[in-house]
């Protein structure tokens, strides 16, 4: 079937038509319209474009609907610029811009040199790589796999690109067959694996151990990303988590949440698990990972707190469990048996330096 364009006249030469169908020269209907002869001319020979008022004046002569002769003269001005070279690359830019700011926020990524080209068909590759993906104009994988898991939350075009930087991260890793114990055996140590904040650069590589890949990408800005999880091709797990709280006990917290979500038998082929900010519940399933996540922090439980907590008593509560104190007053502050603004998190470390370490 021919896709070709049918031509389309000038709005004068219709005019003409209909003047010379009456017999009237155009001296004679511009007479009528109470118009100088030249503003006809014009009109007929298209130097001139039919106003709303002129439209009115020659509909009013001729018997017709001013809609009439303002639509010839659009539709020939559109067939004009949908056969005009220019004018469709002009407009196959302003697509190609609308089509990348539904799919990512290309400033961020551009910020971060998670994608470096200045063209927007530079862009245009790179976004379709990063989506995997053979057309631009195509819908990604992962977006349809949000719509089928999420199906009354919306995930935004930037939270989606965050979960596609991750696994552009994590494809290249290597690791070990996936072990789901020595995943288990792996959360219940995880906070006295990490005594300190320079010991989170040892995580990815026990992750691997158990045939997880772990990685961090930087929380991109509004998109309140926590974490996510999903299945890779190879149906090994991924974890991907954003730093967005910075607080040692609260990354820590993020991972074992999102290594409960695997445990839970959570993930499934072509689909993933995003966390945000704890604003309300992805796929219903925040409480049983929050609850898992919970044991796993302190798998052994604080008992009845002093009068008056005292860091020297975290200290000494925490080195019985070989973590670092933020660790347990976090877990006190969110079992509600500490203020949220209590002086004990004065000092806090965050692992930033650390994360990025990951590389």
């Amino acid at each position: 079937m021919s896709t070709a364009l049918a031509e389309v006249f000038p709005v004068g030469e219709f005019l003409a038509e209909e003047l010379d169908e009456r017999g009237w020269t155009q001296a004679e209907f511009a007479e009528i319209l109470g118009r100088p002869a030249q503003f006809v001319s014009e009109i007929i020979s298209g130097k001139k474009e039919i106003t709303r008022e002129s439209a009115a004046q020659i509909g009013a002569a001729l018997g017709t609907s001013p809609e009439l002769w303002l639509n010839l003269q659009n539709a020939y001005h559109l067939w004009r610029q949908a056969t005009d070279q220019r004018s469709q690359g002009q407009l196959e830019d302003v697509r190609l811009r609308a089509r990348l700011k539904e799919l990512a926020p290309i400033s961020v990524l551009l910020d971060r040199g998670i994608i470096r080209g200045r063209t927007l068909r530079e862009q245009k590759v790179e976004i379709e790589a990063l989506y995997g993906i053979a057309d631009i104009y195509d819908e990604p994988e992962l977006l349809v796999a949000a719509r089928r898991s999420q199906p009354d939350e919306i995930v935004s075009s930037t939270q989606l690109a965050w979960v596609a930087c991750v696994r552009a991260k994590a494809t290249p890793l290597t690791v070990a067959p996936y072990s789901r114990k020595g995943l288990i055996e792996l959360a219940k140590r995880l906070t006295s694996e990490v005594p300190t904040p320079d010991d989170m650069k040892r995580l990815p590589d026990l992750f691997a151990a158990v045939g997880v890949r772990l990685v961090f990408v930087e929380a991109f800005p509004s998109s309140k990303m926590d974490g996510c999880s999903f299945l890779h091709a190879d149906r090994k797990p991924v974890i991907g988590i954003s730093g967005r709280g910075k607080r040692l006990d609260k990354v820590l917290f993020t991972i074992l949440h999102e290594v409960a979500h695997i445990v839970l038998g959570h993930l499934k082929d072509h689909e993933f698990v995003i966390d945000d900010a704890g604003d309300g519940p992805t796929l219903g399933l925040e409480e049983p990972a929050n609850e898992m996540a919970g044991e796993w922090v302190l798998p052994k439980p604080i008992g009845r707190l002093p009068e008056r907590v005292t860091q020297g008593w975290v200290a000494v509560q925490a080195s019985e469990r070989n973590v670092h104190p933020i660790v347990l007053i976090g877990r006190l502050q969110n079992q509600g048996r500490l203020p949220w603004r209590t002086t004990l998190v004065k000092g806090a470390p965050s692992v930033d330096r650390q994360l990025q370490d990951w590389g």
